[in-house]
């Protein structure tokens, strides 16, 4: 296993963890600097800067509890000697908001790694829940 490959799997440790409400483990794997960057359905326009990432970051985890992360389907992974980018698919179950109810989820999430001196951080996390087709099929250029 590689040191990416570590980083990766306590990413998805750290995920586990936000599903019941805990952002401090993934905000640990984050890049602590001025050009990370997180968009998600909760914070609206993508927060940009640490202080912003790690108040989003909160807010986000807020909504969730008694959840937990699941499955991740790895789809792509784009590694470069101090640059990785993994696009996956992420299985959740979790009460959402206000709601009473455990709910199974999926989201769409592309997340970027960056080397520093030490370790591979995170520099990057965009997730969606948009995982179904477009009714009208795939966007045609031609």
């Amino acid at each position: 296993m590689t040191e990416l490959d570590e980083v990766i799997q306590r990413y998805h440790e750290a995920l586990d963890e936000f599903a019941r409400g805990n952002a401090e483990l993934l905000k640990a794997l984050c890049a602590h600097v001025d050009d990370v960057t997180l968009a998600n359905p909760f914070v609206g326009p993508p927060a940009h800067g640490w202080a912003d990432v790690s108040a989003a970051l909160d807010y986000a985890s807020s909504n969730f509890r008694d959840g937990e992360a699941t499955h991740f389907e790895m789809i792509q992974a784009f590694v470069a000697a101090d640059l990785a980018t993994i696009l996956e698919l992420e299985r959740w179950k979790a009460k959402v908001g206000e709601r009473e109810t455990v709910s199974p989820f999926v989201l769409r999430v592309t997340t970027t790694f960056r080397r520093d001196d030490y370790s591979w951080l995170m520099v990057h996390r965009h997730a969606d829940p948009i995982v179904t087709p477009s009714p009208d099929g795939p966007l045609r250029t031609s």
